[in-house]
């Protein structure tokens, strides 16, 4: 099979395009031939030497597929060769060949063809995870998505007006703001433009803060989330893009009742994917079959042409999900 690897840490030069023995699936595991994958950050920190795949997870890029089952272990149930699935991987993604455990696959969400449904399992997993079945958000309340337009921030959007919550977003430029807007964000904020975006949300919502933060940036932005949050409030921290280390003030966690957490997805065991994965399937597949949800998905390109794909993700100027099509 042809894979990306990045033996050695370093920019785009490192990503490496190789032949490998096709994986040998185990007993409880499916066999996929992989029609697309995704870029996400993780992929960029793995390329660069700062986040490992975790143990037992192949040191191929990519932590989500979709593509065709051709092949199964002896103990797999309810699959057959030639169905259509996608799923969230701790890696393997970027390969024309890739094993999945059987019970963390999912079809594919209704409507879409297999190459679209790439753009869907990271993203969906981690908003709907830790925006609904961490920090609990239920309609009528507000949540601020940072990064309003990366693939997590979009789907955030659609997930959110769609259980009839208002939505506020932080992005960095104009077309930005308009995309979000356009996805049914109720307040965009270029944090570029103001000193604190805790204070341009008060201000905008006549003093009023947010029941739910979705973070990604960590360290410089934790005393504003913290300010930002209404009594009972929720915090979840999925990415560190600006630091790991911040100073908190716990008289205001007390005072407030509020819930600071922190989540990953691609070290979880199966079970716990699987877990997400028959949620996803139950809660959030029908959206794409009444339309309220959709991937959203700002460029194509091919597996050999992932240092292109690479450099945009790193650009930050896309909307939404960068694909990777196997050619």
């Amino acid at each position: 099979m042809r894979a990306v690897i990045a033996p050695s840490p370093g920019g785009v030069e490192a990503l490496e395009l190789v032949e490998l023995p096709d994986p040998e699936p185990g007993p409880e595991d499916l066999l996929v031939e992989v029609a697309a994958t995704a870029v996400n950050r993780a992929d960029i920190l793995q390329r660069r030497g700062m986040y490992p795949p975790p143990p037992g997870a192949p040191d191929t890029l990519g932590l989500e597929l979709s593509g065709r089952v051709v092949g199964m272990g002896v103990a797999v149930t309810g699959w057959r060769e030639g169905d259509e699935v996608c799923a969230v991987v701790g890696g393997g993604g970027y390969a024309s060949m890739a094993v999945v455990p059987a019970r963390t696959a999912m079809p594919l969400p209704p409507g879409l063809d297999v190459v679209s449904a790439a753009a869907v399992p990271e993203v969906y997993a981690t908003a709907y995870d830790n925006v609904f079945l961490r920090a609990g958000l239920t309609a009528g309340e507000t949540v601020l998505l940072h990064g309003g337009s990366s693939g997590v921030g979009t789907a955030g959007i659609l997930l959110s007006t769609r259980a009839g919550a208002e939505v506020v977003v932080t992005v960095g430029t104009e077309d930005k703001l308009e995309a979000c807007r356009e996805l049914g964000a109720d307040l965009a904020i270029n944090y570029r433009d103001v000193d604190s975006f805790a204070d341009a949300i008060r201000d905008a919502r006549d003093g009023r803060g947010v029941d739910v933060v979705l973070d990604i940036i960590g360290g410089p932005y934790l005393a504003q989330n913290l300010s930002v949050l209404e009594p009972d409030g929720r915090m979840v921290t999925i990415g560190l893009m600006g630091g790991a280390k911040a100073e908190i003030n716990l008289g205001l966690v007390l005072s407030k009742r509020l819930s600071v957490m922190g989540s990953t997805l691609r070290a979880r065991p199966v079970d716990a994917k699987a877990a997400l994965a028959d949620r996803l399937v139950t809660d959030v597949w029908p959206g794409f079959a009444d339309g309220t949800l959709r991937p959203i998905i700002h460029s194509r390109h091919t597996l050999s042409d992932v240092a292109a794909a690479h450099e945009e993700l790193e650009s930050s100027t896309h909307v939404g999900k960068i694909l990777l099509v196997v050619d």
